[in-house]
């Protein structure tokens, strides 16, 4: 597989409103909208359907694995097509790395997997970008299992 870009950020956060006044009031990102109950938010730089992700998560410990303040996972994108993401599975089988899951986000389909030191990391392609240029809030359309 050949890496293309990092695609997203998610982080899990104490409080979506503090975090929003830095990333999207401060920093510029434009939200796009929210998901679980308002406890979410997506935000874009303009590049593409979102780059950062923010989950409310609250007075949760850190740094245990699981639900926590800081770094969710990271998002690689890995090619245009479901047969790029096939291709990938297949390398990472191969590999011996173990899939954790697989899902169909409209607006891209991926595969989960963990790094060396457990970090979730998130290889994915993307659908056609008109999906989200005609409408943004696609990307926070309800998650799909992909079956590859």
């Amino acid at each position: 597989m050949k890496v293309h870009y990092l695609g997203h950020v998610v982080f899990y956060v104490k409080d979506l409103e503090r975090s929003l006044a830095f990333y999207r009031d401060l920093l510029g990102f434009q939200e796009v909208g929210r998901i679980f109950n308002g406890t979410a938010s997506a935000l874009t730089s303009g590049r593409t359907h979102h780059e950062l992700l923010l989950i409310q998560v609250g007075e949760a410990p850190r740094p245990p694995i699981g639900r926590r303040r800081g770094l969710y996972h990271i998002g690689i994108k890995i090619g245009d097509s479901l047969d790029e993401l096939r291709a990938a599975k297949h390398e990472l089988e191969q590999a011996g790395v173990p899939i954790d899951g697989m899902s169909d986000h409209t607006v891209s389909q991926s595969l989960y997997l963990r790094d060396p030191d457990g970090n979730e990391v998130e290889v994915y392609v993307d659908a056609s970008e008109m999906i989200w240029k005609k409408n943004p809030e696609a990307v926070l359309a309800p998650i799909k299992p992909l079956l590859l």
